[in-house]
């Protein structure tokens, strides 16, 4: 039967960009349907918005030929720092202290602003052979067959393939349409992003203090710049956010401390609602979900866009070994082996990163108490430290080939 793609992805953000790239790169075609005009994903401004990439998500990005245009722009993580802290009293003397030498394989991870990732995306796909872009359309019904599944678009144009992929957010309505319910739990908590500018240099270290209401990330950038990833409750972030830059920062700076000189504003700020997002299962009839669309953690443990990375690799690499056995890639047992995959590593992830932002996101001194005692403990263990550094660079687990830097 002709068929418009092998793969229709529903979603043009960065889960669903990646994957019409990885599936091109295997000799797939995909039609990716984004709801929001081409100009919008290509916009040069710095929203503020930045993603630590674990060290399996840049080996994907290398077996992709994605990484070279982007390395310039990227900055190592070559160490981080957790502890407990307190507006204007400073960290908690209790410190884990997780450093790269301790593993073999180099930086855990690269600090990659928003604009620079999406501008490489946007171009590859101009490029790519097998991707068919189709912008400002929005799905508004899809029907799954014996041999394929066809949708309909906003426009009235009808497209069929043997699989559909939803990248369509938390609030996905391709899985909702697919009677895909999700487990939701909302924090109360929202999360302000910024980027700064600092006098001292960062040399590569990453911070996560852990606040009475809600962790604050000081993430390095490239030159002396940070991205701020900062959570409080939600009715206090959105008073903070109302304030202009000046008073923005004298909020920020009792919190953010003085280890890197004054700081300054450096682009846009951001805030967006925090709160677990987990679907009850990652497929359906000839649907398969990726990214925000199957799980949305709190940004704790900054693994949302690595663990949609890891869908994506699992995911491509499944489908593109069924399409070489002459596989239908959309028959249920094929899509079963990605819900094999990687559900045991997304509920993980959600049920991990909900425990830890219920412990630390509070000033019990009980808890606190137990916390400094659990950092001194894991930064005393050699071991320990080494074993939560290979989670946070994304090498646990079984890894999927592109995640591992391998071609599928």
């Amino acid at each position: 039967m002709a068929h418009d793609a092998d793969v229709l992805i529903v979603g043009g953000g960065l889960v669903g960009a990646t994957l019409a790239l990885a599936l091109d790169r295997a000799r797939l075609s995909s039609v990716l349907i984004d709801a929001r005009p081409a100009d919008t994903q290509n916009a040069p401004g710095f929203d503020g918005r930045s993603y630590a990439l674990a060290l399996s998500s840049v080996r994907m990005l290398k077996a992709t030929g994605l990484w070279p245009a982007l390395a310039a722009e990227a900055q190592p993580m070559l160490e981080i720092k957790v502890s407990d802290g307190r507006a204007g009293t400073g960290p908690s003397p209790f410190v884990a202290e997780f450093h790269h030498g301790e593993i073999e394989e180099g930086p855990m991870g690269h600090m990659i602003e928003d604009r620079h990732l999406r501008r490489v995306l946007q171009k590859a796909l101009d490029g790519a052979r097998r991707v068919t872009r189709l912008s400002g359309q929005t799905l508004e019904k899809q029907v799954p067959g014996t041999a394929e599944i066809e949708l309909t678009l906003s426009g009235g144009q009808t497209l069929s393939a043997p699989v559909v992929v939803a990248c369509d957010g938390r609030i996905s309505g391709t899985a909702e349409r697919a009677g895909i319910r999700h487990l939701r739990t909302d924090y109360g908590q929202t999360a302000l992003v910024c980027a700064i500018a600092h006098d001292l240099p960062h040399n590569g270290i990453a911070h996560q203090f852990f606040m009475p209401e809600g962790p604050l990330a000081v993430l390095p950038l490239a030159g002396n710049r940070s991205s701020i990833v900062w959570t409080e409750a939600t009715d206090r972030a959105a008073a903070i956010q109302a304030l202009g830059d000046d008073d923005y920062l004298q909020v920020l700076r009792p919190r953010f401390g003085d280890f890197l000189g004054p700081i300054t504003l450096a682009g846009a700020r951001w805030t967006y609602p925090l709160g677990l997002s987990l679907a009850e299962r990652l497929v359906a009839d000839r649907i398969a979900l990726a990214g925000d669309a199957a799980h949305a953690v709190h940004p704790i443990a900054g693994q949302g866009l690595n663990a949609g990375l890891r869908d994506v690799a699992a995911l491509a690499e499944v489908l593109t070994l069924a399409k070489r056995r002459g596989e239908d890639i959309g028959q249920t047992d094929v899509l079963n082996r990605y819900e094999r995959w990687r559900r045991a590593d997304v509920t993980t992830l959600a049920l991990a990163t909900d425990a830890f932002n219920r412990l630390f996101s509070n000033d019990d001194p009980v808890l606190r108490g137990l916390r400094n005692l659990g950092l001194g403990a894991v930064n005393a263990l050699p071991e320990v430290r080494r074993s939560f550094i290979r989670e946070a660079a994304g090498l646990s687990g079984d890894l999927p080939r592109l995640s591992m830097g391998q071609a599928i």
